[in-house]
């Protein structure tokens, strides 16, 4: 369990930092002569076709509609000013400008609010997959090639997309993270068949720095402060940035005391340094990295379906579990706060991939969606009940939410 003193001193130290993660929905301090408006927009993946439909949720008006190849994964920039939308399977890498931006004044952000557009961007792979952001640089994942593509937002957005390749290793489901001037990558096994065997260290020319970490079937991965944390099936790895531009460390973690199961995913918290993850189907665990990393499993009544961390409360977390109940988690306490029947329940028998809900949190609202009922549920993050609904075409499944507020000055 995470202590109390220890996560008050997080919250005290790291207050000036979440001010500045303006695309995680903090409220920015404005200026007295300046109006001080709060603005969210909803990223929504169809699951049937390959279409990202946007919408604003202050009023639920459209916001764009993207046409794409392929049902995408959906990642966002730590600034929120960007959204990739991965297709896997057709090769290819959808970047999506999401029109809202925050700039920077130390005591105030001037927040920024455009249409949302579909850049002219071409990102193509064999295969590419996951998408990492670490020290100011993004990190793509190219699972049928095993390059690590590495590149800036701003490479993006203004049009100058030149990407560095670099090649750390055969092809296979992987991932890379940046820190610093290195990346921790996945390791493959000898045989291709065989699930990932553990992370190295590589520098900026690709070459590997130091011995392979064990991470048996090394999946899912998160970043809290400046640590990344990755999930494995006999535990974690916490990799520690290095200083004086020395190489990360890696730390392998086990987990065996908590009983079956183990981490594949993982969701990092942000104005506290903690990682939450899933622990069999019907568990989350919360880890507290360390010297003596801590854990505290949280046994949920049915199976887990999705969940996601609240950036604006940092101790609050929600899970979905398939009886259609959402669940408040304390993350200090390391307990279920409250719960509440939201959707009618979506059991996890069948297709891992089938069409269930999926969660975001927007300002003082979690945005689920609801792909029976061809709705987005919007929940009032202090009492679980439904404020509103906005209607979707299709199936709606991914989603992904950017915004905050900040001042809004009128330059007439």
């Amino acid at each position: 369990m995470i202590s109390l003193s220890r996560s008050t001193r997080a919250l005290g130290l790291c207050a000036a930092v979440g001010a500045l993660a303006f695309g995680t929905g903090h409220s920015i301090p404005a200026m007295a002569d300046d109006a001080h408006e709060a603005h969210y927009r909803l990223f929504v993946g169809d699951h049937a076709d390959g279409v990202v439909r946007a919408f604003d949720i202050h009023d639920g008006a459209a916001a764009g509609t993207f046409e794409i190849d392929q049902t995408p994964a959906l990642t966002r920039s730590e600034s929120g000013r960007t959204l990739f939308a991965v297709q896997g399977d057709t090769g290819k890498v959808a970047v999506i400008s999401t029109g809202i931006s925050f700039e920077d004044h130390g005591d105030h952000a001037d927040l920024k609010v455009e249409d949302a557009a579909l850049l002219d961007v071409a990102i193509e792979g064999v295969k590419p997959a996951h998408v990492v952001e670490g020290s100011g640089r993004i990190a793509l994942f190219d699972d049928g090639s095993g390059d690590v593509s590495l590149f800036a937002e701003s490479g993006v957005l203004d049009g100058n997309f030149e990407p560095r390749i670099l090649k750390p290793g055969a092809a296979h489901h992987g991932l890379a993270a940046p820190m610093g001037d290195h990346l921790v990558v996945s390791v493959p096994h000898e045989n291709a068949d065989e699930p990932r065997v553990g992370l190295k260290v590589v520098d900026a020319d690709g070459d590997q720095v130091g011995e392979v970490v064990s991470c048996p079937g090394v999946h899912g991965q998160a970043q809290s402060a400046r640590l990344f944390a990755f999930g494995c099936r006999d535990g974690i790895v916490i990799a520690s940035p290095g200083t004086g531009g020395e190489a990360p460390t890696l730390r392998h973690v086990p987990t065996a005391d908590l009983g079956e199961g183990n981490v594949s995913t993982l969701k990092g918290g942000t104005a506290m340094t903690y990682f939450l993850g899933n622990y069999g189907p019907s568990s989350v665990v919360v880890i507290e990295p360390g010297d003596e990393t801590g854990f505290t499993k949280i046994d949920l009544p049915t199976r887990r379906v999705d969940f996601a961390l609240d950036p604006a409360l940092p101790r609050n977390a929600y899970v979905l579990t398939e009886d259609g109940q959402l669940h408040l988690i304390d993350i200090v306490a390391g307990t279920i706060a409250q719960s509440a029947a939201v959707t009618e329940p979506y059991s996890m028998d069948g297709h891992w991939r089938d069409p269930r809900p999926r969660l975001a949190v927007a300002g003082d609202r979690i945005a689920l969606t609801d792909p029976r009922e061809g709705v987005v549920r919007l929940i009032s993050t202090e009492t679980l009940e439904e404020t509103g609904t906005i209607e979707i075409e299709g199936t709606p499944y991914t989603i992904v939410t950017v915004g905050g507020s900040g001042a809004v000055h009128d330059h007439e």
